[in-house]
């Protein structure tokens, strides 16, 4: 799964072709990656900013390209240069590599990656659930291909901070 590969699909399509000739403004502001791993139920979804609108659509790239309004737009998204590439297997490697570095044994089920710009920085920001109830939090930086973030944590860690704050 490459990312150009995705992109060209989108631009290609006639529903695409006809959003940016209504949209001239619109600029690539986000992207999410999902990857089953039990179910192979995977997606790929590209945003679009319009700026001349103050509105966001969401375009699916999974069997028939469809494009879907986004309600909520609490700040306005950098854009994402589309002349980026990477390979959303090796991206899993880059994961993998890490957990064995960090000695996490855990199986990987689902890997949610979102690429974002922030401060001029390409990311994947990415959570990962994997076996014994735990996720990973990681992000990739896309131009240098390494992980720059990465932490481990229990669902029960999750419930105890949100007891204490219920108290």
């Amino acid at each position: 799964m490459n990312f150009q590969f995705y992109l060209e699909k989108l631009e290609d399509s006639d529903l695409f072709k006809e959003f940016m000739k209504e949209n001239l403004s619109a600029f690539l502001c986000s992207c999410f990656f999902s990857i089953d791993k039990k179910e192979n139920n995977n997606q790929i979804h590209f945003d679009f900013y319009v700026p001349n609108d103050n509105k966001m659509f969401s375009f699916k790239l999974e069997g028939e390209i469809e494009k879907t309004p986004i309600e909520t737009i609490t700040e306005i998204p950098e854009k994402i240069p589309k002349d980026i590439d990477f390979n959303l297997e090796e991206v899993e490697k880059l994961i993998m590599t890490e957990m064995e570095n960090k000695k996490i044994t855990n199986k990987v089920q689902k890997i949610f990656l979102s690429l974002q710009k922030k401060k001029e920085e390409v990311l994947l920001i990415g959570t990962v659930f994997i076996s014994s109830l735990a996720i990973l939090r990681v992000d990739i930086d896309i131009k240098e291909k390494r992980v720059v973030s990465f932490e481990k944590k229990s669902f029960f860690d999750m419930m105890r901070i949100v007891k204490k704050d219920d108290n």
